[in-house]
Formats: structure tokens, sequence, C-alpha cells
């Protein structure tokens, strides 16, 4: 239940499958899960406490993370085209873009690593010999369940968006839901507190 719940990862994919097809929401989910790895490896080895204990840390993190999201999600308003276009470069990326965008969003999100410090640790016996590699081993697990979710969203918008792209009107509709739905994440982002 916790890999459906939708936030801007979802968002990033749907949008990706839905513009460039599924290969490029593929893509997304990938680079979204090389993201969360951080994340793991991270609250594995004691580096996200740092965002749960320093204030600063947290911040910072946010204040990145926030103005990445409104800065994707103006462009997808102010995109002429919206999704029927080729020639928009959000919406036309190159792979290798389109990954480092996915990995970005996530690795720039401190509530990830919150989740990760938070969620996880409820789920390892206090008197594991090797903590940490626990954490890894259910750290995988999550993102593997989380794979399979973004591959379903990515196989679903782009299915649903080959019978949508047919009207320009409405695909330029979605790219602006799109873009507003990422400027809220981002301003939600921005008014996050720290646990």
């Amino acid at each position: 239940m916790l890999n459906i719940i939708p936030g801007p990862d979802s968002l990033y994919i749907i949008g990706r499958s839905a513009s460039q097809g599924f290969r490029s929401g593929s893509t997304a989910a990938c680079g979204i899960a090389s993201g969360t790895l951080v994340h793991i490896f991270a609250a594995a080895f004691g580096l996200s406490a740092i965002l749960a204990t320093s204030a600063m840390a947290f911040t910072i993190i946010k204040i990145l993370g926030c103005v990445y999201l409104i800065y994707m999600g103006i462009s997808m308003l102010l995109s002429k085209a919206g999704l029927a276009v080729k020639s928009s470069e959000l919406n036309q990326a190159p792979l290798k873009k389109v990954f480092y965008q996915g990995f970005i969003t996530n690795v720039l999100n401190p509530k990830v690593a919150l989740f990760f410090l938070a969620f996880v640790p409820q789920f390892i016996a206090h008197d594991a010999p090797n903590k940490a590699l626990s954490f890894i081993v259910l750290g995988l697990i999550f993102n593997i369940n989380g794979m399979l979710w973004c591959h379903f969203l990515a196989w679903s918008s782009s299915s649903l968006s080959r019978k949508v792209k047919q009207s320009t009107k409405v695909s330029n509709a979605l790219n602006r839901l799109a873009g507003g739905l990422f400027i809220c994440f981002g301003i939600k982002l921005a008014f996050s507190e720290q646990v």
C-alpha cells in the first residue's frame, strides 16, 4: 500500500509515459528506483539520521527538492504545445535525461529519507546481528515492489495516452494539470516539517 500512495515520483512516471510512451516511463521508474537506493543505503548506514536531526540539512534538501519540482511544473505549464508536439524538450527528452530527472526527483525529496528512518526499523529485530544488512534487504524489497507498481503506472499511462493524444486540447489540458500538480507537490514539500 505504501508504494501506491501518489506523489511526485508517480506523477513523473505518468507524465513521461503519457508523453513519450512506456519506454520513457520505464526509464523514469528506473531513475526513481536508483534514487530510492541512495535513500536505502544512506538510512542503513546512518546518513539519513542527519536529515532527521539536523534542521539545516533537512531544510537545504527540502528547498532543493521544492525548487526542482516547481521548476518542472512551471516548464510544463509554459510549454506551448503540450503532450502532442514532439519538439518540446520537456515532453521529448532523451532517455538519459528522463532517468536523471527521475533520480533527482526522488533523491531531493527528504520525506523519502525520513520514511525509511521512521518505517523500516519497526521490522528489524532489536537483537539482529547486522541491522544495516537487515535494513538494506527490507529496503530492496520495498524498492522491488515499488518498481512493479511504477512499471504498471508506466504501462497503463502510455496505453491510455495513445487514445488521448489524438486530441490536442485534451493533451494540453493534461500537461497543464500535471504541471500544476508538480507545483502543488513542490509547495507542499516547502511547508513540510522535520519529524
